[in-house]
């Protein structure tokens, strides 16, 4: 459910960007910044990077029986509740910084807008989801260096923000076999 959860996003993102800018190119992906060999990991220019930094147990919320966490229905295990950290990068080139801030801006407007998502405002969303509800994190300057220094690439515009909350149960498993379009090399689900 996390692909899931970041591909709706990421399209939701591109969608906006579509109407407020009237353009057809796709300028959020989901992707990571840099690839393990250390190369960036983008192909071209100005775009909005999507990228997972981290999935962290929430042990606040209430299962999917709606009895706190930790407590199982009869019968079965707990589910897991968890929530994302999704960094948003603008990855323009230097000449263009400018329009990167602007995409952020972008980003950020999309969130205050709209920060609960639900299969009655999003359509497309998985329905095993439910809620998201995204929160913009405050990171002070040590957090910030950190993540750059981990993700080994040099520092970007960017916001970061705490989705809330994927359920995790033995009913979200299912096969997946990506499909490849050899046109575009982009892969999607089966």
């Amino acid at each position: 459910m996390i692909y899931e959860t970041l591909i709706c996003i990421t399209d939701e993102i591109n969608s906006n960007f579509k109407r407020k800018l009237q353009t057809n190119e796709e300028k959020a992906i989901l992707s990571g910044i840099v690839n393990q060999d250390g190369t960036v990991a983008i192909q071209g220019e100005n775009k909005i990077i999507v990228t997972l930094l981290n999935v962290e147990k929430d042990t606040i919320g209430r299962n999917a029986a709606g009895l706190p966490i930790g407590v199982a229905s009869p019968n079965t295990a707990p589910a897991v509740n968890i929530n994302l950290y999704v960094l948003f990068s603008a990855y323009f080139s230097s000449t263009n910084y400018h329009e990167a801030l602007r995409f952020l801006s972008f980003v950020v407007a999309y969130f205050q807008s709209k920060n609960v998502f639900t299969n009655a405002n999003t359509p497309a969303m998985d329905p095993r989801i439910g809620k998201l509800i995204f929160e913009l994190e405050s990171l002070g300057a040590d957090k910030l260096n950190n993540i750059w220094t981990t993700l080994g690439a040099k520092y970007m515009p960017s916001v970061v923000y705490k989705v809330r909350m994927l359920t995790f149960d033995d009913s979200i498993i299912r096969e997946y076999r990506p499909v490849i379009d050899d046109a575009s090399g982009n892969v999607g689900p089966a």
